[in-house]
């Protein structure tokens, strides 16, 4: 189950990458799929895929380099660095499923570009320090 919940999942990042599809990804989300953002915000499974068909126009010829995927029962994480064409910004990612009989039933994402990363990894520290 696990080697199977992620080849679904990477699947699903290479059939959208390749080819902009958002329908190719519909079919791999359950109908009650929920979107979680770190903001607190989700999205249902129609306003989520709206959202990435949106995304894909601005983000045409995207490179995506799969670092790690893990999977552990229902879960599968994968981090990825992502890079828009020509010099566009550097990004990390990760992105944590939930599947459920052969669905992704659940998302978590997690953003962070690769500039920044230094001045996040003390975000404790008050700026009057």
């Amino acid at each position: 189950m696990t080697t199977d919940n992620k080849n679904i999942v990477q699947g699903a990042l290479t059939a959208l990458v390749a080819t902009g599809d958002v329908d190719a990804l519909a079919s791999l989300l359950s109908d009650d799929f929920v979107h979680h953002r770190p903001d607190a915000t989700s999205k249902t499974k129609a306003e989520w895929l709206a959202a990435v068909g949106a995304a894909l126009v601005p983000l045409g010829g995207m490179q995506v380099e799969i670092q790690h995927v893990l999977a552990d029962g229902d879960h599968v994480v994968m981090h990825s660095k992502r890079r828009l064409p020509g010099a566009g910004p550097e990004i990390a990612v990760v992105d944590i499923w939930r599947l459920d009989e052969g669905l992704i039933a659940e998302a978590w994402e997690i953003i962070e570009p690769v500039t920044q990363a230094a001045a996040n990894l003390t975000w404790w520290e008050s700026a009057d320090h």
